[in-house]
């Protein structure tokens, strides 16, 4: 076999194996119209028929089990005076249990247990349990049980969720560190205001035996509070909380003590960038009428101001400024600076370091007799489990 006959057999090899795979191809594209066409009339055919309404489901039964989260509180803290300087202290840990009952009513439970700085125990209490109602009309709505009074602004926000650490000097004067609570009713109104949101709230308690102001009275004479909140949106970014509060409720000399108070907050948070940046310049003011003994009055006042900012996506700053009378000696004058920073990883973890001065203009025996202080505090707030959404 020469030369000529081996080019003219690769030739004939060439030409058979070209035609046999033009061949294969038109196949595969008759094949693919074909199933395109069967496909499109499959369609066509569902589309012109007419449409049947879905079998209706039957609806999933509620769940038996509440949301339950547990909210830790870690303290590192200095102080000037005395001894003791330092401390570490796992300063609460919170459970709390809260559900929708029926379509009428939902609950929430929150147990407390706290460590006594002093002996280094656990003791634990119900913080809140209360029911509350969800389908009252007329904008009505019905609190039941042992909660938080509505009083001003940081009074129902837990501790954990506010950006400071330690309370405000006149509200821990006033009304305690755990703020006022008690036993009782809350029954509130959502205005039919088209102009602005307005809400009245009355609430009638035997309050905490733990206030400063306030006692739990053995006749019928309960605490009293009234509370209107007015709230505007002065735009997509920012709005303005004007709050009224009045109080009256029997005091640890047997008569009466009248609270005043007022709130302000202005808050911006942009719409475009709020995941970086917010505002807020909140304000309490606080004026006491105290009947003490036979009939010796005093008028005592305080007040906070407080400045937070968003200073990263995750880092925050907040400068309070505090001044307080005593509410049985308007003598006593106690101020205070303090300067927070606060960084949260996420809405179930946050570290905050703040430090304070403060100046009094007389001493006082917690405070070792010392006049001008200073103090520091570590916070590490971690939370497990579901985690409801804080008061805006």
């Amino acid at each position: 076999m020469n030369i000529k006959h081996i080019l003219l057999f690769i030739l004939l090899f060439a030409a058979v194996t070209v035609q046999a795979q033009s061949k294969k191809q038109t196949k595969a594209q008759i094949d693919s119209a074909k199933a395109d066409s069967i496909m499109l009339q499959k369609i066509q055919a569902e589309m012109s028929q007419p449409e049947t309404p879905a079998a209706p489901q039957a609806r999933a039964a509620a769940s038996a089990n509440p949301d339950i989260s547990v909210i830790g509180d870690f303290r590192g803290l200095y102080r000037s005076y005395g001894k003791h300087n330092f401390d570490a202290v796992l300063n609460e840990a919170e459970f709390s249990f809260q559900s929708v009952i029926d379509p009428y009513a939902r609950a929430d439970f929150f147990y407390s247990v706290e460590e006594d700085p002093k002996t280094g125990k656990f003791s634990g209490e119900v913080e809140e349990g209360y029911l509350t109602t969800l389908a009252l009309p007329y904008n009505l709505q019905l609190k039941a049980g042992r909660f938080k009074q509505s009083l001003g602004r940081i009074n129902l926000v837990h501790p954990h969720a506010l950006p400071f650490i330690d309370m405000p000097d006149v509200y821990v004067n006033f009304f305690g560190e755990e703020g006022l609570k008690g036993d009782g009713f809350s029954a509130s109104w959502l205005l039919p205001n088209p102009a602005f949101f307005q809400e009245l709230t009355f609430e009638a308690t035997a309050v905490d035996p733990e206030s400063p102001l306030f006692e739990r009275s053995d006749a019928n004479n309960f605490l009293y509070l009234a509370h209107l909140r007015n709230f505007w949106d002065l735009s997509a970014n920012s709005t303005i909380e004007f709050g009224f509060t009045g109080v009256t409720g029997e005091n640890i000399f047997g008569n009466r003590s009248n609270i005043g108070a007022l709130d302000f907050t202005y808050k911006w948070k942009p719409v475009q960038f709020n995941t970086y940046k917010q505002f807020t310049f909140q304000n309490e003011f606080y004026y006491s009428h105290a009947h003490q003994v036979g009939n010796n009055i005093v008028n005592a006042l305080g007040f906070y101001s407080m400045i937070y900012t968003q200073v990263g996506k995750r880092t925050f700053l907040a400068g309070r400024y505090d001044y307080s009378n005593s509410p049985f000696s308007n003598t006593f004058v106690q101020q205070s600076g303090s300067l927070t920073l606060g960084w949260e990883a996420t809405e179930f973890q946050k570290i905050e370091i703040e430090a304070k001065y403060t100046t009094m203009n007389q001493p006082m025996a917690q405070y070792n007799n010392e006049q001008n202080f200073s103090s520091a505090f570590l916070r590490w707030i971690f939370v497990i489990g579901s985690h409801g959404a804080h008061r805006y």
